[in-house]
Protein backbone atom coordinates (compact mmCIF):
# COMPACT_ATOMS: atom_id res chain seq x y z
CA UNK A 1 0.00 0.00 0.00
CA UNK A 2 2.62 2.67 0.85
CA UNK A 3 5.22 2.19 -1.99
CA UNK A 4 2.25 1.96 -4.23
CA UNK A 5 1.02 5.10 -2.42
CA UNK A 6 4.45 6.92 -3.22
CA UNK A 7 4.80 5.46 -6.52
CA UNK A 8 1.66 8.04 -7.34
CA UNK A 9 2.84 10.94 -5.53
CA UNK A 10 5.89 10.29 -7.68
CA UNK A 11 4.40 10.00 -10.91
CA UNK A 12 1.74 12.76 -10.72
CA UNK A 13 4.30 15.34 -9.91
CA UNK A 14 6.62 14.37 -12.26
CA UNK A 15 3.68 14.77 -14.92
CA UNK A 16 2.27 18.07 -12.62
CA UNK A 17 5.61 20.49 -12.27
CA UNK A 18 6.79 18.97 -15.00
CA UNK A 19 9.66 16.95 -13.44
CA UNK A 20 11.86 14.94 -15.77
CA UNK A 21 14.20 12.40 -14.56
CA UNK A 22 16.60 14.23 -16.22
CA UNK A 23 16.46 16.92 -14.38
CA UNK A 24 15.91 16.44 -10.70
CA UNK A 25 15.02 14.14 -8.32
CA UNK A 26 12.06 13.03 -6.21
CA UNK A 27 12.91 11.28 -2.71
CA UNK A 28 11.75 9.39 0.26
CA UNK A 29 14.36 9.62 2.22
CA UNK A 30 14.81 10.97 5.82
CA UNK A 31 16.07 14.77 4.96
CA UNK A 32 19.12 14.09 7.87
CA UNK A 33 21.85 16.39 7.44
CA UNK A 34 24.13 12.80 5.91
CA UNK A 35 22.00 12.57 3.29
CA UNK A 36 21.32 16.79 2.60
CA UNK A 37 25.22 16.79 2.08
CA UNK A 38 24.75 14.05 -0.96
CA UNK A 39 22.44 15.89 -2.67
CA UNK A 40 23.43 17.63 -5.94
CA UNK A 41 20.38 17.89 -7.98
CA UNK A 42 16.36 19.20 -7.70
CA UNK A 43 15.07 17.45 -5.32
CA UNK A 44 11.40 17.31 -4.16
CA UNK A 45 11.75 15.22 -0.19
CA UNK A 46 8.54 13.61 1.05
CA UNK A 47 9.35 12.51 4.56
CA UNK A 48 7.23 9.53 5.88
CA UNK A 49 7.19 10.39 9.64
CA UNK A 50 4.10 8.45 10.88
CA UNK A 51 2.05 6.06 10.47
CA UNK A 52 -1.63 5.59 11.68
CA UNK A 53 -5.39 5.16 11.92
CA UNK A 54 -7.35 8.09 9.72
CA UNK A 55 -10.54 9.12 11.91
CA UNK A 56 -12.59 8.78 8.94
CA UNK A 57 -14.84 5.50 8.69
CA UNK A 58 -14.16 2.25 7.71
CA UNK A 59 -15.14 1.36 3.80
CA UNK A 60 -18.38 -0.63 3.76
CA UNK A 61 -18.28 -3.97 2.94
CA UNK A 62 -17.90 -4.95 -0.72
CA UNK A 63 -19.31 -8.53 -1.95
CA UNK A 64 -18.07 -9.68 -5.36
CA UNK A 65 -18.48 -12.67 -7.75
CA UNK A 66 -15.33 -14.72 -7.31
CA UNK A 67 -13.62 -16.67 -10.28
CA UNK A 68 -15.33 -19.41 -9.43
CA UNK A 69 -18.62 -17.87 -10.01
CA UNK A 70 -19.21 -18.15 -6.13
CA UNK A 71 -20.12 -14.95 -4.13
CA UNK A 72 -17.25 -13.58 -2.04
CA UNK A 73 -17.16 -10.84 0.77
CA UNK A 74 -15.35 -8.42 2.62
CA UNK A 75 -15.11 -6.84 5.89
CA UNK A 76 -15.12 -3.09 6.15
CA UNK A 77 -11.53 -1.64 5.54
CA UNK A 78 -10.14 0.93 8.15
CA UNK A 79 -8.45 4.11 6.44
CA UNK A 80 -5.00 4.85 7.27
CA UNK A 81 -3.30 8.20 7.11
CA UNK A 82 0.06 8.59 5.81
CA UNK A 83 1.78 11.62 6.92
CA UNK A 84 4.45 13.67 5.51
CA UNK A 85 6.98 15.88 5.24
CA UNK A 86 7.31 18.07 2.36
CA UNK A 87 10.41 19.72 0.95
CA UNK A 88 12.01 21.67 -1.76
CA UNK A 89 16.27 21.16 -2.55
CA UNK A 90 17.58 23.15 -4.84
CA UNK A 91 20.63 24.93 -6.01
CA UNK A 92 19.72 28.67 -3.45
CA UNK A 93 16.77 29.13 -1.26
CA UNK A 94 15.06 31.02 -3.77
CA UNK A 95 15.47 28.49 -6.35
CA UNK A 96 13.69 25.82 -3.03
CA UNK A 97 10.89 28.51 -2.32
CA UNK A 98 10.03 28.53 -5.92
CA UNK A 99 9.90 24.95 -6.40
CA UNK A 100 8.22 24.06 -2.72
CA UNK A 101 5.46 26.60 -4.04
CA UNK A 102 4.91 24.85 -7.59
CA UNK A 103 4.66 21.33 -5.57
CA UNK A 104 1.85 23.39 -3.01
CA UNK A 105 0.35 24.49 -6.23
CA UNK A 106 -0.04 21.00 -7.73
CA UNK A 107 -1.01 19.41 -4.32
CA UNK A 108 -3.69 21.79 -3.75
CA UNK A 109 -5.02 21.40 -7.06
CA UNK A 110 -5.55 17.52 -6.43
CA UNK A 111 -7.62 16.48 -3.51
CA UNK A 112 -7.44 13.00 -4.45
CA UNK A 113 -4.53 11.94 -6.36
CA UNK A 114 -5.56 10.87 -9.87
CA UNK A 115 -6.07 7.40 -10.27
CA UNK A 116 -4.33 7.07 -13.54
CA UNK A 117 -1.33 7.72 -11.65
CA UNK A 118 -1.16 4.35 -9.68
CA UNK A 119 0.43 1.61 -11.07
CA UNK A 120 -0.74 -1.12 -8.41
CA UNK A 121 -4.56 -0.99 -7.81
CA UNK A 122 -5.95 0.51 -4.29
CA UNK A 123 -9.45 -0.25 -2.47
CA UNK A 124 -9.84 3.21 -2.26
CA UNK A 125 -8.80 6.53 -3.81
CA UNK A 126 -5.80 8.58 -2.01
CA UNK A 127 -6.78 11.87 -0.46
CA UNK A 128 -4.40 14.58 -0.16
CA UNK A 129 -4.87 17.07 2.37
CA UNK A 130 -2.65 19.79 3.44
CA UNK A 131 -2.57 20.01 7.24
CA UNK A 132 -1.01 21.35 10.33
CA UNK A 133 -0.02 18.58 12.98
CA UNK A 134 0.21 19.84 16.31
CA UNK A 135 1.90 16.33 17.74
CA UNK A 136 4.38 16.41 15.27
CA UNK A 137 5.55 20.40 14.17
CA UNK A 138 8.14 20.45 11.30
CA UNK A 139 10.28 21.99 13.58
CA UNK A 140 10.41 18.97 15.40
CA UNK A 141 10.96 16.75 12.98
CA UNK A 142 14.23 18.67 11.81
CA UNK A 143 15.85 19.23 15.55
CA UNK A 144 15.22 15.33 15.58
CA UNK A 145 16.22 14.78 12.35
CA UNK A 146 19.74 16.37 12.65
CA UNK A 147 19.41 18.91 9.53
CA UNK A 148 18.30 22.53 9.31
CA UNK A 149 15.37 23.90 9.83
CA UNK A 150 13.95 24.41 6.43
CA UNK A 151 10.88 25.71 4.82
CA UNK A 152 8.11 22.68 4.72
CA UNK A 153 4.67 21.80 5.03
CA UNK A 154 2.70 18.36 6.25
CA UNK A 155 0.80 16.15 3.32
CA UNK A 156 -1.71 14.00 4.88
CA UNK A 157 -2.32 10.67 2.08
CA UNK A 158 -5.54 8.93 3.32
CA UNK A 159 -6.30 5.61 2.02
CA UNK A 160 -8.00 2.02 2.63
CA UNK A 161 -5.88 -0.58 4.31
CA UNK A 162 -6.23 -4.36 2.73
CA UNK A 163 -6.51 -5.58 6.20
CA UNK A 164 -8.87 -8.35 5.07
CA UNK A 165 -8.95 -10.83 2.60
CA UNK A 166 -11.80 -11.73 0.37
CA UNK A 167 -13.93 -15.23 1.95
CA UNK A 168 -16.39 -17.36 -0.08
CA UNK A 169 -19.57 -16.41 1.72
CA UNK A 170 -21.90 -19.19 3.27
CA UNK A 171 -24.31 -20.11 1.01
CA UNK A 172 -27.65 -18.81 0.62
CA UNK A 173 -31.11 -20.36 2.02
CA UNK A 174 -32.94 -21.32 -0.83
CA UNK A 175 -35.77 -23.83 0.63
CA UNK A 176 -36.73 -24.65 4.14
CA UNK A 177 -38.04 -28.30 4.29
CA UNK A 178 -38.62 -28.87 7.62
CA UNK A 179 -39.91 -27.61 10.77
CA UNK A 180 -39.38 -28.55 14.64
CA UNK A 181 -41.87 -29.28 16.30
CA UNK A 182 -43.38 -27.10 19.07
CA UNK A 183 -41.70 -27.54 22.48
CA UNK A 184 -44.89 -27.57 25.10
CA UNK A 185 -44.60 -25.77 28.13
CA UNK A 186 -43.98 -27.62 31.44
CA UNK A 187 -44.27 -25.91 34.52
CA UNK A 188 -41.41 -25.78 36.94
CA UNK A 189 -41.67 -28.66 39.24
CA UNK A 190 -41.30 -26.51 42.50
CA UNK A 191 -44.12 -24.58 40.94
CA UNK A 192 -46.61 -23.36 43.78
CA UNK A 193 -49.97 -24.42 42.86
CA UNK A 194 -52.79 -22.06 42.55
CA UNK A 195 -55.02 -21.45 45.83
CA UNK A 196 -58.88 -21.34 44.87
CA UNK A 197 -60.59 -18.67 45.77
CA UNK A 198 -62.33 -17.37 49.21
CA UNK A 199 -65.44 -16.23 49.17
CA UNK A 200 -67.28 -14.71 52.31
CA UNK A 201 -71.22 -14.52 52.95
CA UNK A 202 -73.35 -13.99 55.61
CA UNK A 203 -75.62 -16.76 57.05
CA UNK A 204 -78.83 -16.46 58.53
CA UNK A 205 -77.89 -15.63 61.50
CA UNK A 206 -75.92 -12.81 60.51
CA UNK A 207 -73.05 -14.33 61.35
CA UNK A 208 -69.66 -13.90 58.33
CA UNK A 209 -68.34 -17.22 56.86
CA UNK A 210 -65.49 -17.79 54.73
CA UNK A 211 -65.57 -20.64 52.66
CA UNK A 212 -63.07 -22.14 49.38
CA UNK A 213 -65.00 -21.81 46.17
CA UNK A 214 -65.26 -25.34 44.10
CA UNK A 215 -64.14 -25.72 40.85
CA UNK A 216 -67.70 -24.55 39.88
CA UNK A 217 -67.30 -21.40 41.35
CA UNK A 218 -69.38 -21.99 43.81
CA UNK A 219 -69.07 -21.67 47.46
CA UNK A 220 -68.33 -24.64 49.92
CA UNK A 221 -67.54 -24.63 53.78
CA UNK A 222 -63.52 -24.49 54.24
CA UNK A 223 -63.65 -26.88 57.43
CA UNK A 224 -64.08 -26.44 60.90
CA UNK A 225 -63.28 -22.77 62.20
CA UNK A 226 -63.49 -21.15 58.84
CA UNK A 227 -66.35 -19.01 59.69
CA UNK A 228 -65.86 -15.60 61.55
CA UNK A 229 -68.33 -14.15 63.96
CA UNK A 230 -69.86 -10.52 63.05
Amino acid sequence: MIPAVEEGLESFLRAALPLSREVGDISFEAPSGTWAAQVNRITVNFFLYSVSRSPQPPRPAASRTGADGRLEQRAPLPMVQLSYLVSAWAGSTRDEHQLLGDVLTRLLAAQVLPPEHLATPLSSGVQLTLAVDELNRPRDLWGGLGGTLKASFTLHATVASDAYAWRTAAPGVSAIEGMAAPVPSVPPADATPSRPPLVTRRDEDGALRTTVADDGGTAGPAGPGAGTGA
